[in-house]
């Protein structure tokens, strides 16, 4: 669970990081839409309530999720256009435990309300994606929703994004570049190994993935999500 101290100092990352307002430009012109209800979600696999280890923040490249989906009502606020176009966005904030494994559906105390999903709509643009994730996976580190979304914003929030629109036109454009992208934007803190890259089988961006210890702070990740290695040729879908 999310203790006290560690609430205090994600506090004090808000208030001192200065990369709220490039996280934001994510969200090109994102218009909140009104949400009637909470979707229902069902287990897709058994409950796991194992120690927590440290965390991932995973960001998924809206261009490319979109570019099969514009038509898609399921996807519609992401996809459409009409609530704004989307750069990175976030798509979960996932706890870990040893040994690649991780705690799961785990027995949610409170419920999610629609003005909770509303709120983070910019930031994870799908209402069904975020009560999936509070129900995966935030439930299993802390006993409130509107926690488990407020420190999904406060790291995302203290995260300066590359301009990845202009890094795609990059010539030999590598899985490495991608990472020491980031690492670059984000000052000493970000080294490039505490940053996976997936990328789909295609070879184009499909995810940035960050590694967090316990205590909120970036650390090594571990092969399975740092991803594709330095080496591998990538792309990125310009669809903003």
């Amino acid at each position: 669970m999310i203790t006290r101290r560690i609430a205090a100092s994600l506090s004090f990352l808000a208030m001192t990081e200065g990369g709220a307002a490039v996280a934001h430009a994510q969200a090109y012109q994102c218009r909140s839409p009104s949400v009637a209800s909470v979707p229902q979600i069902a287990p897709d696999g058994p409950r796991r309530d194992t120690p927590v280890t440290g965390y991932t923040l995973a960001l998924s490249w809206s261009p490319e999720f979109c570019k099969p989906r514009e038509e898609s009502r399921a996807h519609r606020v992401q996809c459409s256009g009409d609530n704004g176009r989307f750069g990175l966005v976030v798509h979960g904030l996932w706890p870990q435990s040893a040994r690649g494994s991780w705690p799961q559906w785990c027995a949610a105390q409170t419920r999610l309300t629609p003005a909770q999903i509303r709120k983070h709509m910019c930031m994870m643009p799908s209402a069904r994606l975020i009560a999936r994730q509070w129900a995966k996976h935030g439930s299993c580190m802390t006993k409130r929703p509107q926690t488990y979304l407020g420190v999904t914003r406060i790291l995302w929030n203290s995260l300066r994004i590359p301009d990845y629109d202009r890094i795609s036109r990059e010539d030999g454009l590598t899985a490495g570049r991608i990472r020491s992208a980031f690492a670059d934007a984000n000052g000493s803190s970000w080294q490039p190994g505490h940053i996976g890259v997936k990328l789909n089988e295609r070879g184009w961006l499909q995810e940035i993935r960050l590694c967090y210890s316990r205590r909120f702070r970036p650390t090594r990740c571990d092969d399975a999500r740092f991803g594709a290695r330095d080496d591998v040729a990538a792309r990125i879908w310009r669809g903003l």
